[in-house]
């Protein structure tokens, strides 16, 4: 099984950038699909994008189209969120996922990372 381990998160105003990390361990990285997720308090975890193995295909939630992007390195074994022009409703903890395919469910990843918290002030 993968391990992953997110950074990069912390406190941003409004209209700011952070570059979210995902380092992944164990098992081989390249075999797996990724997806970001987020959580805020009381509500439901949501996919915020989701990248191929081989970094070729990518999807985003409307929401945030156009201001993140999903990428990945293979020398790394890392996959990584950029984000910018940052919203307060941004706020939440980021998990990064492995699975077998590209899923837009949380159900389809079989490892989580330990999420990361992202706050964006007004």
């Amino acid at each position: 099984q993968v391990q992953l381990v997110e950074s990069g998160g912390g406190l941003v105003q409004a209209g700011g950038s952070l570059r979210l990390s995902c380092a992944a361990s164990g098992r081989a990285f390249s075999n797996y699909a990724m997806g970001w997720f987020r959580q805020s308090p009381g509500k439901e975890r949501e996919l915020v994008a989701t990248i191929s193995w081989d970094g070729g295909s990518t999807y985003y939630v409307d929401s945030v189209k156009g201001r993140f992007t999903v990428s990945r390195d293979h020398a790394k074994d890392t996959v990584y969120l950029q984000m910018k022009s940052l919203k307060p409703e941004d706020t939440a903890v980021y998990y990064c996922a492995a699975g077998y395919r590209r899923g837009l469910k949380s159900a389809e990843y079989v490892a989580w990372g330990q999420g990361t918290q992202v706050t964006v002030s007004s």
